[in-house]
């Protein structure tokens, strides 16, 4: 399966792009690639166009909805996951669907548009694609850590991540020339950024397209070249960026922070900083998703008689009452106590497990003691209903 392609990048638009301009990009994919504008063309072509209209209408069930795209430009494609595919809960179901919204974008000029004929109408150019101008470059992506403790990823919080990003260069603005007469259109792509490749095989001509090898996509060639960037438009700057952390992340999640990574030269659009969460260890917690785990060791009188505990939690400790004659293996469940959902509602629940010491020396009046109760009716095995349960849960193990 071919890897997803940047929303954004889809589109073609910027990701500060406002909603006016999202439909509009998406009205220009629709008339491109839409299966209706393609029922003569071969099996391959129809395929081909069916997946760029795909494409292009999940990127836009996500880029037009507020919440859908909060969501995607913190945590990409992780953060709707589930929420935009073609034909999945939430997004488009089919391509009765994606007509109803194209309707709505269109008005009454929808049927001349699919499936009735009909000129382009005041829609025209292309998208994307291969033909009309140079492909708009994206800049590569850079990824870095974050370590935080488990109460800084319970509550969220901001860190400062120092990295290293290519960035337009300030000498010449991004250009790579000194002048903007000494930036032409190249001769081998003739500014589309994109060559032609032709390649007979046994079931014929095929045609693919490379990035033109003389000018690097870009469409343009510098015959005077900036003497700091020397050429390329770009310098590598030192800089620190300020990364929100959104409660109840966990360890190995990764979030994205938009247009943060490297530039692509001018025109162009930036990479993406991943910023991938590592959990430190805590002293005394453990954690499984939004749950919590604490393991409390008491004495035997201690579990004998009853006592009152300190259980740690991450909004501080909480007094939690042993009953009398609490059986090693008991676990207690404080509700709420655990995690927060990311991006969600509800906290998880923090399990407290009670272990019993069983002394391995004692001496001789600690024997006697101990010897005098072996005979006591209280001190022999006989579990209650209650005892029953976790003693049956607890040799299932064995």
């Amino acid at each position: 399966m071919a890897e997803k392609r940047d929303y954004y990048e889809v589109l073609g638009v910027d990701k500060k792009a406002s909603l006016d301009e999202i439909k509009s990009a998406y009205k220009k994919a629709a008339l491109k690639w839409h299966p209706d504008r393609h029922v003569d063309d071969s099996e391959a072509e129809k395929k081909a166009a069916e997946e760029k209209f795909k494409e292009a209408s999940e990127a836009y069930s996500v880029l037009s909805d507020a919440d859908k795209r909060a969501k995607y430009d913190q945590f990409g494609f992780a953060g709707v996951d589930g929420s935009a595919g073609f034909g999945g809960d939430g997004g488009f179901g089919g391509f009765g669907d994606i007509n109803d919204v194209l309707r709505d974008l269109f008005g009454g000029a929808f049927g001349s548009f699919f499936g009735g004929g009909g000129g382009f109408g005041g829609f025209g150019g292309g998208f994307g694609g291969n033909g009309g101008g140079s492909a708009r470059m994206r800049g590569r992506d850079i990824r870095t850590r974050v370590r935080l403790t488990l109460e800084e990823m319970a509550k969220g919080c901001t860190k400062e991540v120092e990295i290293e990003h290519n960035r337009p260069c300030r000498e010449c603005g991004g250009l790579g020339a000194k002048n903007a007469s000494d930036v032409k259109t190249c001769p081998t792509c003739g500014g589309r950024g994109q060559v032609e490749q032709r390649m007979r095989g046994i079931f014929g001509m095929s045609i693919n397209y490379a990035v033109c090898p003389h000018c690097g996509g870009r469409g343009k060639v510098v015959s005077n070249p900036c003497p700091k960037c020397k050429g390329t438009g770009l310098e590598r700057i030192r800089e620190k960026v300020k990364v929100t952390i959104p409660a109840g992340v966990e360890n190995g999640m990764q979030l994205s922070v938009r247009g943060e990574g490297h530039s692509a030269g001018k025109d162009g659009v930036n990479g993406d900083l991943l910023v991938v969460i590592e959990e430190l260890p805590h002293n005394t917690l453990k954690r499984e998703g939004e749950n919590l785990f604490y393991t409390r060791v008491l004495s035997l009188p201690e579990a004998v008689l009853g006592c009152e505990i300190e259980v740690p939690t991450l909004d501080g400790t909480q007094r939690l009452k042993i009953d009398a004659g609490t059986q090693s293996g008991t676990v207690t469940v404080l509700r709420g106590k655990g995690m927060p959902v990311v991006n969600g509602y509800g906290r998880g629940n923090l399990f407290v497990k009670i272990l019993v010491w069983i002394p391995r020396k004692l001496d001789r009046e600690q024997k006697k003691f101990f010897e005098g109760l072996k005979d006591s009716g209280a001190m022999k095995p006989d579990p209650n209903r209650d005892d029953r349960n976790l003693f049956e849960k607890e040799s299932r193990y064995f």
